[in-house]
């Protein structure tokens, strides 16, 4: 809750041509609390100042200045102040299809797997500074050569010093081939009406069986797994020039307000500043 004495909170995100496929965000936050979310790309945060918390693979975690907060694609995971300052930070959004192409070239092979990132905060002071300056040299946009070298090269040294390698992936069997029917069929459409009852006769299940292997597989129930998706989804959207009701529509959402509401507690912006930048 913010008092009258709190400054407002502070977010830019961006795109930079030397870095395609990622977004990019500067913020200082002092009261917003991010609701459990998840995105499908890799998130790489370098926190400049404050503290930050955030709950992540059934853990509280905390980041302080030179600290650097990753999250893996399709992961849930909050956030909020943990300094009475709130945090500040740099972020990198990064593609699947980036980390994956980049991980490739530095392992010499085609291996299909996702390279993984370590849960717990990472401290690695240098890296912390090289991230940050090219997130800098990729804001300012000034020289886009030296920026795509930069942030390439940080986020290389990334993977070389602490990602983990990808896991087998295996045919699902089983309640996980379940799971990922119900996930397509949520994905289907996501402007389409669907009932807890429909969903689970994809599977079949029961409603309530459904939801709850749905749920303790995701960490989400169906409605809000689904909601994410939507949200993660309208952002090419308004990449591509629709505005707030366009894309909430095509998404799915009962109305602009509900879009709005749902896409600042993950965002930490509305539609409409997001757009803009």
């Amino acid at each position: 809750m913010r008092s009258a004495a709190t400054p407002p909170d502070q977010a830019h995100y961006f795109r930079s041509p030397a870095l395609p496929e990622t977004e990019l965000l500067t913020a200082r936050f002092y009261a917003h609390t991010f609701a459990p979310h998840w995105h499908e790309g890799y998130v790489v945060g370098v926190i400049t100042a404050g503290a930050e918390g955030y709950r992540y693979r059934g853990a509280q975690h905390v980041a302080a200045v030179g600290g650097l907060a990753c999250i893996n694609p399709d992961e849930i995971h909050t956030g909020e102040r943990a300094d009475d300052q709130g945090w500040a930070y740099r972020v990198f959004y990064p593609s699947a299809a980036t980390m994956r192409a980049l991980a490739q070239g530095l392992r010499g092979s085609h291996a299909a797997g996702l390279p993984r990132l370590p849960a717990t905060v990472i401290q690695d002071r240098p890296l912390a500074l090289a991230l940050a300056r090219a997130h800098q040299l990729l804001e300012s946009g000034q020289d886009l050569l030296e920026a795509q070298t930069a942030a390439l090269a940080a986020l290389s040294a990334l993977l070389i010093r602490h990602a983990q390698e990808p896991e087998a992936a295996a045919p699902p069997q089983g309640d996980s081939a379940r799971v990922e029917t119900l996930r397509q069929r949520l994905a289907a459409d996501l402007a389409e009406p669907l009932t807890l009852d429909e969903l689970a006769a994809s599977v079949g299940l029961s409603a309530f069986h459904a939801a709850r292997l749905f749920t303790r597989a995701t960490g989400m129930p169906p409605h809000a797994w689904r909601n994410q998706l939507r949200l993660n989804r309208s952002l090419g959207l308004l990449r591509a020039g629709l505005s707030s009701a366009e894309a909430a529509a095509a998404c799915g959402f009962a109305d602009q307000s509900h879009y709005t509401r749902h896409f600042r507690r993950t965002f930490g912006v509305t539609p409409g500043r997001w757009s803009a930048a």
